[in-house]
């Protein structure tokens, strides 16, 4: 199926408005219709002084003079002048429902559009909260950006131009078309020769679009891509020096964009002048077979049904037009599609299982039992078997790229073992609902994250209900209360962006009474001081002491204070455990943990 027609499923919350806007659609085209016919009677009955007598009426078929005949049976004794105010009532009534009709179904079909524009965001962004950490490290952030506001803008709008064309332009052709054919059946067959002319110039058009679209989505991304690394690196780019490379960077991208969104444009415009070219060719043609006829004195259209032909070809002409540039719609909505749907269908691999067990405690111990992992082919963990009893501080140590990170995001269930198994409670951790088994872990990173709001809220995040007096009591033991209350707004302060409005030293404190609120069994600490100061760090310390106590903690770190307090240390190199002891026993075995901690902790143990 194609990704394009996948969005249809998005339209059944909303069947109702789009049954409704479906009614009002064909009650608009019946008015419209009739609307125009009101001029026949007004025109032949009020101005031709010719009597139709009934055997003139040879079969129903025989439209014009069947419905002449009937109207001047019923209204022969009515004076002129009586029957020119009913027929300009029936015209103002007919015009006015007509317009009704056309604004409910505006009204209903804007329900529906902007429905689908909802709901289609909303899958979206919560299959980006689905996706592996995996997808992200490949994907640019401005990308899946692009795609949620400007990919998606462009799949509704295009998928609703379609759908109003479906539901509107075919009947309105064919009800109209049935009306020419019963006035004048070979003017009438004269257009539908000519029709498929159009429709296949058109097509070539729509491919056409369908490629530059293509281009043009990729290179919008480009932008919004663009755009948010250097807005996320601008200390760097001013301390370099470096705005007018960037500004330089960001207008050839800029220009170029413009220039596919020109031809998109270029193409786009063709449509209409080429749809109303081959109209006006039409009504040329019908115009001059008519004057033939007339001066030939073998017409067989009285002026009332001749103008009635033109006015119902003239309001058939649009929906020629507009079902015609549906096609056009489709190919550039189509690309959109395929952008959007290609994530939405991605397969996800961590999933929860079919009967989750869900765990509200950490119990016993977690346990790797012959794990092996890779990203890629190369193996980043291999046969890796350690326990972590209840209660234990236990510190991973080894140098860049031997695995330690990967442990803990396995440990987080943010991806699976290639091999082997990963047991917490005795119980291997595919088995655990993902949600509970990430709420009995808190996880201090070196790179602390925050979000551009109060600091209540960074402190309290996700908890609505929470009392202030617990997020005091939190940022109290986090060493983060004194600065808090020197701040003007106090809890209330806005940080900025990501925290940047605070220090190092205060970020990581707000992220130590965030993990404290939390107040989870299992304490994850990713190198949490290594990037601070003297003092800052001496701050933090303090306060991950605090966080520890009576928690089970494992501890990614280049600190010597940290990992001197550890009941054992794990020393990975290449993926491997190669040693595993306390301070004291790795110092005496004079291997790969003595080495680091000759090159990163001998300096800080003289100071």
């Amino acid at each position: 199926m194609s990704n394009f027609r996948k969005v249809f499923k998005y339209v059944k919350p909303y069947r109702t408005q789009f049954i409704l806007n479906n009614i009002f659609t064909i009650l608009t085209v019946i008015f419209s219709l009739l609307s125009v016919l009101m001029l026949f009677p007004l025109i032949d009955l009020l101005f031709n002084n010719s009597k139709i007598s009934q055997q003139e009426v040879t079969s129903i078929w025989d439209i014009k003079t069947f419905i002449l005949y009937h109207l001047s049976i019923y209204l022969s004794e009515m004076e002129k002048s009586t029957l020119l105010l009913y027929i300009c009532g029936l015209i103002f009534i007919t015009f006015t429902l007509k317009n009704l009709f056309s604004y409910l179904q505006t009204v209903y079909m804007s329900k529906v559009e902007l429905g689908i524009l909802k709901d289609i965001r909303f899958d979206l962004f919560k299959k980006y909260l689905e996706l592996p950490l995996t997808f992200y490290s490949n994907e640019k952030k401005g990308n899946l950006i692009a795609r949620i506001i400007n990919d998606v803008q462009i799949l509704k709008d295009s998928f609703i131009t379609v759908l109003n064309s479906l539901f509107r332009d075919p009947p309105t052709i064919i009800i109209f078309s049935v009306v020419l054919f019963l006035l004048n059946w070979k003017m009438t067959l004269l257009i539908f020769v000519l029709a498929p002319l159009s429709g296949f110039i058109l097509s070539k058009i729509g491919n056409s679009i369908k490629r530059s679209s293509i281009k043009s989505q990729e290179k919008i991304s480009d932008i919004t891509s663009n755009l948010d690394e250097i807005l996320g690196a601008i200390r760097i780019v001013k301390s370099f020096a470096m705005e007018k490379y960037e500004i330089n960077k960001f207008k050839r991208e800029n220009n170029r964009f413009a220039e596919i969104m020109l031809k998109i444009n270029k193409k786009r415009a063709l449509g209409s002048p080429i749809s109303e070219t081959i109209g006006v060719i039409t009504i040329v043609l019908i115009l001059y077979l008519f004057a033939l006829e007339i001066l030939s004195g073998s017409s067989e259209l009285t002026p009332g049904s001749f103008i009635l032909y033109l006015a119902i070809f003239f309001q058939m002409i649009p929906s020629l037009k507009y079902f015609g540039q549906m096609f056009n719609s489709y190919k550039e909505g189509s690309a959109a599609a395929d952008r959007v749907f290609e994530l939405l269908d991605y397969k996800t691999e961590i999933k929860n299982p079919s009967n989750p067990v869900f765990i509200n405690s950490f119990n016993d111990s977690i346990e790797f039992v012959n794990a092996t992992f890779s990203y890629s082919k190369e193996e980043v963990l291999k046969n890796v078997n350690l326990k972590i009893n209840k209660g234990e501080i236990v510190a991973i140590v080894g140098s860049s790229g031997a695995g330690k990170s990967t442990l803990i995001d396995l440990i987080l269930r943010f991806y699976d073992l290639n091999s082997g198994s990963l047991l917490i409670d005795k119980l291997d951790i595919k088995n655990y609902d993902i949600d509970s088994l990430r709420n009995i872990m808190g996880i201090v990173n070196q790179e602390t994250i925050l979000f551009n709001d109060t600091l209540k809220n960074n402190i309290a995040y996700g908890k609505t209900d929470i009392a202030l007096e617990d997020v005091i009591n939190a940022a109290k033991n986090a060493n983060a209360h004194n600065f808090i209350s020197k701040l003007p707004d106090g809890y209330d302060t806005i940080i900025g962006d990501r925290g940047q409005k605070l220090s190092g030293g205060e970020r990581q404190r707000i992220s130590i009474a965030r993990t404290l609120l939390k107040n989870p069994p299992i304490l994850i600490l990713d190198e949490a001081t290594s990037s601070l100061d003297s003092e800052s760090e001496l701050q933090v310390q303090s306060a991950i002491k605090n966080l520890m106590e009576g928690r089970t903690s494992i501890v990614i770190a280049h600190r010597l204070s940290t990992i001197k307090m550890a009941n054992k240390i794990i020393v990975l190199d290449k993926g491997k455990i190669v040693e595993t002891g306390t301070h004291q026993s790795l110092m005496q075995i004079n291997g790969v943990y003595k080495k680091l901690y000759d090159i990163q902790f001998k300096t800080e143990e003289k100071i």
